[in-house]
């Protein structure tokens, strides 16, 4: 159903080195390029990311509870993906590692505008089974 996600951005060339980063990460690169605009991903493939200096003209600003869930196949991924974000003007706000017990891997982290992201896989559960 999602076609792609667009996030805001202040300063476009420093969001595309952030973003061309992140998408070579999933094998990606930018699918479509505007004055204003990039997006990264194939077409007619997964869904992509889009970054985008506002249509209205006025500042990009964070939405407060959004992000934007980048799923991967393993926790050395999540690793891999967090890391590039970090080497690349992105700020931490959770470290890779287990989420609770039900095999939910993530690391979180920010753009260099602000836009909160995360890299996740799924693995075994650690806690109890059903009924135990």
């Amino acid at each position: 159903m999602i076609g792609y996600v667009t996030l805001g951005t202040n300063d476009l060339a420093r969001a595309a080195a952030f973003y061309d980063a992140i998408a070579a990460h999933f094998g990606v690169g930018r699918m479509m390029e505007f004055g204003s605009f990039i997006a990264w991903g194939t077409i007619g493939g997964a869904p992509g990311i889009a970054a985008t200096m506002p249509f209205d003209g006025g500042p990009a600003t964070v939405g407060n509870g959004v992000m934007v869930a980048l799923e991967v196949k393993s926790p050395e991924e999540v690793h891999a993906v967090y890391d590039t974000a970090m080497a690349h003007g992105g700020t931490c706000e959770g470290a890779p590692g287990p989420r609770g017990e039900d095999g939910f891997y993530a690391g979180y982290f920010r753009d260099p505008d602000g836009n909160k992201l995360n890299a996740f896989c799924m693995t075994a559960p650690t806690g109890p089974k059903a009924g135990e």
